[in-house]
């Protein structure tokens, strides 16, 4: 199973892969709290600020846990995908569910933004490349590879049958 953020193009795609959050966005998340914190020492005759201070470093305190409680965010193998819902929860969509998978690209601020969309007809699940520690079009090249693969397997079976 491939526990990193990173394929070699030439490796071929193995049973199983995942992908997890950014170290460096969960590094930023948990710095983020100092100033927070720091706020609210400063600034305990400020009622309003210790309330705005408060629920920022609430806020980040819940996104720092879940993606060190949840790092892995995707995971596919040869059955389907297993993507991370709310805060703990993980939903597995075989590959016959998954309708579509495509990447949203859009350029704003300067910058290139790109969403990973998995469509199963009943639900679009909608993944950033920060959440997936790569870009999200390697991971929709990689899974519509595995989903081909898992559906080139399963047509021998069913000619037998």
């Amino acid at each position: 199973m491939r526990r990193g953020n990173v394929r070699d193009v030439s490796e071929p795609l193995g049973t199983s892969l995942e992908w997890r959050v950014r170290r460096d966005f969960v590094v930023l998340k948990a710095l983020g709290l100092l100033p927070a914190i720091a706020l609210i020492v400063l600034n305990l005759d400020d009622r309003r600020a210790i309330i705005l201070c408060g629920i920022t470093a609430l806020v980040l305190a819940v996104l720092v846990a879940r993606d060190l409680l949840v790092p892995v965010r995707l995971s596919a193998d040869p059955e389907g995908v297993v993507v991370a819902r709310w805060f703990a929860g993980r939903q597995r969509v075989p590959w016959e569910a998954v309708e579509r998978i495509a990447v949203d690209v859009r350029h704003r601020y300067g910058r290139r933004w790109e969403h990973l969309e998995i469509d199963t007809g009943e639900t679009l699940f909608v993944l950033t490349s920060a959440q997936l520690g790569v870009s999200c079009t390697t991971v929709a090249a990689d899974l519509r590879s595995l989903k081909s693969a898992a559906r080139d397997s399963a047509q021998p079976d069913r000619a037998e049958s």
